[in-house]
């Protein structure tokens, strides 16, 4: 017996930045089944090498018989799990025919049931029978009602629902429930579910048959999406016919019923495989899917795994793809992982996509240390199914700029507050009588703060401070910003760190956080957006040592609004972005002068906007025309990276580059270097980091000069030392002086690229080891050891923009005059409203800047960017509403306009810097000329003969 618990909110998960290769994304599983002991024997089978085939048929129910437990079907907003008739539950009732049935249970609702997707397997016109073999059980007297639905989804109206079919059912009793649908017209969606009886009575089913009335019909429809992709590509994926299409990968695999002294059972279906007598964390159990997947088709992967064995009770098991090519290169795309243990099955789910045609293609379970076996109970590969897009959020009475903490300003003591610990809190006077700055510039007009503090005593741990419980005051989807002013007192001993932190059903939020090293009071500033319905929201300060008071003054929590922002920074955008001009004319008879027509547009924009690429995307036809369609710039994931191009000292790659940079080369887009070096130990390879010091030094010093030298004036900016306010490696190894000495030795090899410095959080307040205010220090120390550092990399991984927060860092920086440039931008929502509107509030701020001087995107394609759910782009190729708003933005940065020459021969315009394209019409001739406007405050002249 399996069982699986859902719910009907389903929300987002933050995750801490970390720069990924695209093999190496993790994923969220949804859902974590639990087994209980439904089957109590043992045998083992060897492996054999049969061939297995499926066969089709006109069910368009995957999964219609639960033998694969309750894959394909969700519980809406219940509890179900799946029953084997050798189990007899519940008492009085078994399957038909022997096989298993569906139990849905912890019903409190008379809709809620057990539901299916089918919309890819449907289509108008076409008329569809069904017939389904339903039961009850629970506390009923006598009959109750079981019902088919239709839940219909139309593109911008409301659901509709369907009626299909109703049945009387009896209690230990089996019926037949049967109807038949038409659709008129294709809706977004079509969910197929089985509904009725009372609540606390459950429903069984124990199979379902949806087929299409005309067998013609049903081959020209329903059959070909079947064939399309939506059956499972992996030949006997639950072990029914033993170990056939299965084979270890550097390891042996075995076929078990049970294990561990009848412990472990299989979870679905009466067999499990275990990848045993594993060297190496890479072997597993595998099997060969060449000629089963196409090329530029999204696939999504789900295997139910656990561990055995060599007293390790938890660890890391993957699915991985191994990829070779015509031209023998490989290729490893990791799927997904998931945190296995030796006492449940858990389900491992992901996506990966092909962009080029493989030779040939394995699919295989890696990653718990030697001595640890891998169990695999089944394995489904089968396209994607496509995902409506999410409609933008509507928000009633929003509050903007209404700050949701009771008592801010402790008129009333400390009343609506209390001490998280045994800490001590009262109120104290003295504190700032001003907002914070941040706050101030999204507020607007406000009230001074009253000049009293929370002052927090007798702190025996870092996570005491006041709190405050705000559940029911949060808006799902709402950007809040956080802002306060705080303070330490006496006897800390070194640099505190203080945060505003917000417990979230006991998951951690990061509200902001500061770093005190004097007795000032500091801003705070930060942000935050919750995206699934908490059941408890706490919001407290925290972060001094213990021993250490903590003084907090003015905290608002306040929702902001982005579109009253956009207007200022729309404002802000023509000033700085803009110039007027002149067209002046020459070649025109005085008398046709009146009479000339002029119509001016812009082609392009000249400010870079750039994306991150990676090899294999340019094997994707589509991904390549949108690259050269909508960026001007590009950088490389991981290509020009030094575990890259030297995995193993002597072992150079340098054809991936190569490639990239002949593709950027050959549709005129500027490249960026990233990177040289990176910092962070944990990105070194294995063969660097066990060099002594001086073949440290002599493997830097070579690093530079193959690098700079093979690709001299080809690059135009370098990231030198990739976050170097994160890590340290080579300054612990080689000295001070080795960061400055890399800047140094590549502007000594290559003067013609701009050399960075690059970090992330920077930008969003939230990670004190990398304030503005730490980056003007490192970079100034490098320039004061004669690094000649050009440039400034604010990475962008950030969540829930806040602008005044973004600008206040951009400002802060901007006292330096070097250029500012977004070098590796994302944002992730999974509504793909709220991802647009952080896209736009990043990409505005930024074009609004007179000190940023470009911005790349840390990608746009879907599966192939480090963050989940930040894409433009699916993977298929359409365009999501994140995409259309950077669309849409790039046509609002074009200019154009049109009239008639002045009796000076001159026409006169304000537009952004690019290149244009002007159309001249007299009455005797057209004449198409172009010109650029570049950079400058003055007015430009541009003369054009005729």
């Amino acid at each position: 017996m399996r069982r699986v618990s859902t719910c009907c909110f389903r929300g987002r998960v933050s995750k801490t930045h970390r720069e990924h290769s695209p093999s190496q994304r993790s994923r969220e599983t949804m859902e974590c089944p639990s087994t209980s002991n439904a089957i109590n024997f043992h045998s083992e089978k060897s492996n054999e090498n049969v061939n297995n085939s499926s066969s089709l048929t006109t069910n368009i129910i995957l999964n219609h018989d639960f033998s694969g437990g309750l894959h394909s079907w969700h519980p809406n907003c219940c509890n179900a799990y799946v029953v084997s008739a050798e189990s007899g539950y519940p008492e009085g009732i078994s399957a038909k025919a022997g096989g298993n049935y569906a139990v849905i249970t912890n019903r409190k609702e008379c809709w809620q049931g057990l539901e299916q997707d089918i919309t890819s397997r449907v289509s108008p016109g076409t008329t569809y029978t069904v017939s389904a073999c339903v039961g009850i059980s629970g506390p009923l007297q006598s009959f109750a009602n079981v019902q088919a639905t239709l839940k219909l989804e139309y593109q911008d109206s409301a659901t509709s629902y369907l009626f299909i079919g109703r049945t009387s059912v009896s209690k230990e009793q089996w019926e037949k429930l049967e109807g038949t649908f038409s659709l008129s017209s294709m809706p977004v969606q079509v969910v197929f579910y089985l509904e009725g009886p009372s609540p606390g009575v459950d429903l069984l089913i124990s199979s379902v048959v949806v087929s299409c009335a005309s067998p013609n019909e049903c081959k020209s429809t329903s059959l070909d999406c079947v064939v399309a992709g939506d059956e499972n590509i992996i030949l006997n994926p639950g072990f029914d016919d033993g170990l056939s299409n299965w084979s270890g990968r550097g390891c042996k695999i075995v076929l078990h019923d049970t294990m561990g002294d009848g412990k472990i059972l299989p979870m679905s279906g009466k067999f499990f495989a275990a990848a045993t007598e594993r060297t190496e964390s890479w072997n597993g159990i595998q099997q060969e899917i060449t000629g089963r997947v196409q090329r530029k088709l999204a696939y999504e992967v789900t295997a139910v795994v656990r561990i055995f064995g060599n007293n390790v009770t938890s660890t890391d098991v993957r699915a991985t793809l191994w990829v070779q090519a015509a031209d023998l290169r490989e290729q490893y795309i990791g799927i997904a992982n998931v945190q296995a243990t030796d006492k449940d099955w858990v389900q491992l789910q992901g996506k990966f996509l092909l962009n080029g045609s493989p030779s040939r293609v394995v699919i295989y379970l890696e990653g718990p240390a030697p001595g640890t076996d891998i169990l695999l109970n089944t394995l489904i590969v089968k396209h994607a199914a496509k995902i409506p897009p999410s409609h933008q959020p509507v928000i009633e009475n929003p509050d903007f700029g209404v700050n949701i903490i009771a008592n801010s300003n402790l008129t009333d003591g400390t009343n609506g507050w209390f001490p998280l610990g045994n800490c001590t809190l009262s109120v104290g006077t003295g504190s700032p009588h001003i907002l914070p700055p941040m706050a101030r510039d999204s507020l607007g007009a406000h009230e001074p703060l009253s000049g009293r503090y929370i002052l927090v005593t007798n702190r025996t741990q870092t996570w005491m401070g006041p709190a405050q419980m705000i559940t029911d005051k949060l808006k799902l989807y709402l950007t809040y910003q956080v802002s306060a002013w705080v303070r330490i007192g006496p006897g800390a001993t070194g640099p505190q760190n203080v945060n505003v932190a917000l417990g979230v059903d006991n998951q951690w939020v990061n509200g902001g956080q500061v770093e005190i090293n004097d007795n000032r009071w500091h801003e705070i500033g930060g942000s935050f957006r919750i995206e699934k319905q908490p059941a408890k929201v706490m919001v407290y300060i925290q972060g001094p040592a213990s021993g250490v008071d903590l003084m907090v003054a003015g905290l608002q929590i306040f929702p902001v609004d982005r579109h009253a922002r956009f207007r200022h920074l729309k404002r802000e955008t023509d000033k700085i972005r803009k110039r007027d001009v002149i067209l002046k004319f020459t070649g025109l008879d005085y008398g046709s002068v009146l009479g000339t027509f002029v119509r001016v547009r812009q082609t392009q924009n000249s400010f870079p906007f750039g994306s991150c690429i990676n090899r294999t995307n340019i094997d994707n036809e589509d991904f390549v025309d949108f690259l050269v369609k909508n960026f001007n710039w590009a950088v490389f994931g991981n290509e020009l990276k030094w575990y890259w191009t030297e995995p193993q000292e002597g072992n150079f790659n340098y054809r991936d580059a190569d490639e990239l940079l002949n593709l950027c080369k050959s549709h005129n887009i500027e490249t960026r270097g990233h990177c040289i070096f990176w910092e962070v130990e944990g990105t070194v390879q294995s063969w660097i980091r066990a060099l002594n010091k001086n073949d440290l030094m002599t493997a830097v010093q070579n690093r530079l000069n193959r690098l700079l030298t093979r690709y001299k004036g080809m690059f135009k900016h370098y990231d030198v030392n990739n976050e170097m306010l994160h890590g340290s490696f080579y300054q612990d190894r080689l000295g001070k002086d080795i960061r400055a000495n890399m800047f140094k030795t590549a502007n000594q090899l290559d003067s013609s690229a701009i050399l960075f410095v690059n970090d992330y959080h920077v930008e969003d307040g939230c990670d004190t080891r990398s304030s503005p205010e730490k980056y003007i220090q490192q970079i100034l120390d490098l320039q004061g050891q004669g690094a000649p550092v050009g440039g400034i990399g604010i990475q962008g991984h950030i969540d829930s923009p806040v602008g005044p927060i973004v600008c206040s860092a951009l400002d802060k920086l901007g006292i330096l005059g070097l250029p500012i440039w977004f070098t590796e931008l994302d944002v992730s929502s999974i509504n793909e409203g709220v991802r647009a509107d952080d896209l736009e509030v990043m990409l505005r701020e930024a074009f609004a800047h007179p000190a940023v001087d470009g911005v790349m995107l840390w990608g746009f394609w879907e599966l192939f960017m480090s963050r989940d759910n930040a894409h433009l782009v699916n993977a298929e190729g359409d365009i999501n509403e994140a995409g259309k708003r950077y669309l849409d933005l790039k046509q609002e940065w074009l200019s154009h306009a049109h009239g008639h020459i002045d009796e000076q021969g001159q026409f006169g315009f304000r537009g952004f810097q690019g290149t244009y394209e002007v159309e001249v019409v007299t009455y005797s001739k057209r004449v198409s000329k172009t010109f650029v406007v570049d950079k400058g405050e003055s007015t430009l002249v541009v003369s054009i003969s005729l």
